[in-house]
């Protein structure tokens, strides 16, 4: 989505707001799709004694797998993000400013980044996941697996002593 600010660009105290659904359902993470819904965005570009400040959330629910139990499940990811817009850079580069192309911004393509660079690199079905049982692959969460449980092998000195007892 191509946004025109050149209307609020020198009008200090306006806004242009925006409001658009992105198709990310092509992306691939780590052999997976999970965004197989539309990502919902919407924000604000407000002119504030002539500087431009752009506003934006963008979400929607992930079909995500858990990285410790495999057990798929639903999850939220809504993210949010600001920046300044600038017509040129006047010194450093800076990642808090996007620069516009003849007053114009792709907010598309500026909300595509922002939402893939803010993906999970791991996923858990919930912070306590007790992931599976490394012998027989049970589900941990579903309850205990009918593995014996072996001691640590650092300890074997410890608890032989505690035999001889």
């Amino acid at each position: 989505m191509i946004l025109d600010v050149r209307p609020i660009l020198h009008t200090p105290g306006t806004g242009l707001p925006f409001r658009f659904e992105l198709d990310l359902s092509d992306l691939e993470f780590f052999g997976r799709r999970p965004i197989s819904r539309p990502v919902a965005v919407e924000g604000r570009v407000r002119n504030a004694a002539d500087v431009l400040t752009l506003t934006m959330t963008a979400g929607t629910v992930l079909d995500a797998v858990c990285d410790r139990c495999g057990r798929m499940f639903s999850q939220e990811k809504c993210i949010s993000y600001s920046c300044m817009l600038a017509e040129e850079l006047q010194g450093e580069d800076s990642d808090e400013i996007v620069l516009l192309e003849a007053g114009k911004l792709d907010v598309g393509d500026l909300a595509r980044t922002v939402f893939i660079l803010e993906m999970d690199t791991q996923t858990l079905c919930s912070e306590d996941c007790k992931g599976l049982c490394s012998r027989c692959g049970a589900n941990l969460n579903d309850g205990p697996c009918g593995c014996r449980q072996e001691g640590d092998p650092r300890l074997a000195v410890l608890a032989k002593l505690l035999e001889n007892k």
